[in-house]
């Protein structure tokens, strides 16, 4: 289907008012070349219901929510939009209190568990790597610690961050919490988000060494002058990470669910140009019913990337 989104809050409230609108707008997105049965494959099928579509060959029956982020839920997708359109047009995002006071939520924990399947839906599966020239560095997120020099530290998370050069400025990034600064970890990161052949751009750090896919510029601090950031783009990034974490969620952040505010920072920087927030709308919708249901489970007890020296 054409890009076909609201552009202000009162066209969303006008146009997606009841659930059958909602649900139209998530079918077509979900089949844009038309219904297709998971079971037998066929082409035709007939609205049984609301949301629910019933296949003329087989007599297969599914919600078009089924097998999405919407799976499950007890909530209207009237109020699911409402949230999306919450997520996408605020430009710093929104916490799972302001999520919960703008809707009317009856619980603190409905409005975090939807912010966290929202996340998940913010990594489009199978989307394109970072290529040309792209700076790659690590950095720390947890509180300060005493005696902690360098690298070594125990009680913060680490993360590796990739950011692409375009000109002078920033293109897209990639980002990612892993567990230590290994060559196997830090190769397997750069080997996922990065096109091989092409410039990675790091620090002195050994472990980055042996980049044999890649046109590795290696740069050493005592090679640079004085007051020159040796990766000024990856270092820019970084600090606009931080602050955010610190500005709209307080820093209230645990280890074991970073990566889902790495997966939202991640889109909403690559999108940051956009002259619409109606169109983050649109793609966040668009990836929503694309991926894997995420049930409260799983959000609640993520795999755990776990903090050097945590036991």
């Amino acid at each position: 289907m054409a890009e076909d989104y609201p552009r202000t809050l009162l066209e969303l409230e006008k146009r997606f008012g009841s659930e059958e609108a909602c649900a139209e707008y998530l079918a077509a997105l979900r089949w844009p070349g038309g219904w297709i049965c998971p079971r037998c494959a066929g082409d035709e099928a007939s609205l049984v219901r609301r949301n629910r579509w019933l296949c003329n060959h087989c007599g297969y029956e599914m919600s078009v929510t089924a097998g999405t982020v919407f799976q499950d839920s007890h909530l209207p997708l009237t109020v699911w939009f409402r949230a999306m359109w919450q997520v996408a047009s605020q430009k710093n995002g929104i916490s799972a209190l302001g999520l919960q006071r703008v809707l009317g939520l009856g619980s603190y924990k409905t409005a975090w568990a939807m912010l966290h399947k929202l996340r998940r839906a913010m990594v489009r599966p199978g989307r394109d790597r970072l290529d040309g020239v792209v700076e790659v560095d690590d950095a720390y997120w947890g509180a300060e610690e005493e005696g902690a020099i360098g690298r070594w530290t125990v009680n913060k998370a680490l993360i590796v961050v990739a950011a692409q050069q375009d000109g002078k400025g920033i293109g897209r990034i990639r980002m990612r919490c892993i567990p230590d600064l290994t060559q196997a970890t830090l190769h397997g990161f750069i080997a996922e988000a990065i096109v091989p052949g092409s410039t990675v751009r790091t620090d002195g750090l050994p472990a980055y060494m042996g980049l044999d896919s890649y046109i590795h510029d290696r740069q050493v601090q005592r090679q640079q002058k004085e007051g020159v950031h040796l990766l000024p783009r990856v270092h820019r990034v970084i600090s606009l990470l931080k602050r955010w974490l610190l500005g709209t969620h307080q820093g209230a952040i645990g280890y074991e669910h970073l990566n889902d505010y790495l997966d939202e920072f991640t889109f909403r920087f690559n999108r940051r140009t956009s002259a619409s927030r109606g169109k983050l709308f649109y793609r966040l919708a668009q990836q929503a019913v694309q991926i894997d249901p995420a049930p409260f489970s799983t959000l609640v007890k993520p795999q755990p990337v776990v903090p050097p020296g945590v036991k």
